[in-house]
Order: structure tokens, then sequence, then C-alpha cells
């Protein structure tokens, strides 16, 4: 039997430490409530390169399966130019620093607010 996921607040926060305990950069939280249906938040971070890209994706998956909550898809694993993580509430973005430029979903959705992130005790 599997446990319950633990709720979503302490889900995201909990993804966002993950990334910061294995150097992910610049890390934002954009809050899409009233944005778009898809999805609550987004998780934007940047990894300097591809094998650290892979090591902040697994990190957030094992924290969070530990929590009782596999991702919904997974995708661009592999080529870790831009690895995406569906948690259904929200979605975990782990970017190279070229495809963070080139997506720059900060600016493509603008109308979020930016979620102030708490002091990580790691």
């Amino acid at each position: 039997m599997s446990k319950p996921a633990a709720p979503t607040g302490e889900l995201w926060l909990e993804a966002v430490r993950a990334a910061e305990s294995k150097k992910a950069t610049d890390i934002r939280v954009l809050d899409l409530r009233g944005v778009t249906s898809f999805t609550d938040y987004f998780i934007i971070c940047t990894g300097s390169n591809s094998r650290q890209i892979q090591s902040i994706s697994d990190e957030v998956g094992l924290r969070l399966k530990k929590l009782g909550s596999l991702p919904i898809s997974l995708e661009g694993y592999e080529n870790a130019e831009w690895i995406l993580a569906d948690y259904g509430d929200f979605i975990v973005h782990i970017f190279s620093e070229r495809a963070r430029l080139y997506y720059d979903l900060e600016r493509l959705w603008r109308q979020a607010r930016v979620v102030d992130i708490p002091e990580l005790a790691s």
C-alpha cells in the first residue's frame, strides 16, 4: 500500500530544496493559478552541464517519491538540455543555461506571480 502524497505546497518546496541541494542556480517559482488551468506552479532552475541537470532531476524525483509523489511524465532526460517533470499541480523545469535563455519561460509566463522562496534549511 502506497502512502498518500504530501500536500502540494510541501511537495513544490521539497522540489526546490532538492534542486538547491544539487547546486541548481537561479531557482524561480512561478504561481500560475488564475493564469492557466493545466498546472498551478512552475519551478524553473538551471544546471551547468548535462550531468548536473540529470543529477538535479534525479534528486527531485527521489525526494518527491519519498513523499509519495511520482511524476505524471518526465521528458528530456536523455538530452538533458531541458528536463521537464510534470507533477500535476506543479511542473519542474531544469534547463541548461543556453536552453533557459532561448525558451525564456519567465518572459513567456510574465503574467504569473513570482513566489518568494522561503529560506531553505538544507
